[in-house]
């Protein structure tokens, strides 16, 4: 595997853009929604590459987060997936210290949403699980997520208190 490259969104041509899909598409087994794709754009991407190949990717977009009465720019992590073929060989972990890199040279917290089997994966890439309840700020006000506690991770930059509550800014699909 050749080392991991980062690269904004608009830097991507169309044709790496289909590849990425394509690497997401089947790395989730179909289940990579049109909503989905969408959360992973308009900001940095992280390619893993084996030669030609896409072997991995992850995405690092802005959001915000109230927590404690501050609204705090996120580094949210999404779209990461790593071929079939190539997981258990550091891949992921290279793609997630590539997007750690990110996170603490632009934002205030990383923050992602991890799968029930992801869960140990994040943790040991560094991320911490927040112990405190999940919120959305939607249109029609603040809205509780209990099905995400659990399952957000942070990497903090700035300090916060990970028992605290913690609520994302609203988007269409999936919250967190």
């Amino acid at each position: 595997m050749s080392l991991v490259s980062t690269t904004h969104t608009w830097q991507l041509p169309e044709a790496v853009r289909a590849e990425v899909r394509a690497l997401l598409d089947e790395a989730f087994d179909g289940d990579f929604s049109a909503e989905d794709w969408e959360h992973a754009l308009g900001g940095v991407h992280a390619l893993a590459r084996d030669g030609d190949e896409l072997v991995g990717h992850g995405a690092v977009v802005q959001r915000r987060v109230l927590h404690r009465g501050r609204a705090l720019r996120v580094g949210y992590v999404e779209a990461v997936a790593v071929r079939a073929s190539h997981r258990r060989r550091g891949v992921g972990q290279a793609l997630m210290a590539a997007l750690g890199d990110v996170v603490r040279g632009a934002y205030d917290l990383g923050a992602l949403s991890a799968s029930e089997e992801a869960l140990e994966f994040y943790a040991a890439c560094g991320w911490q699980p927040w112990s405190g309840r999940t919120f959305a700020l939607t249109p029609d006000g603040l809205r509780r997520t209990g099905d995400e506690d659990g399952g957000v991770f942070v990497l903090p930059v700035v300090p916060v208190d990970p028992s605290g509550d913690l609520a994302c800014d609203w988007r269409d699909g999936d919250v967190w």
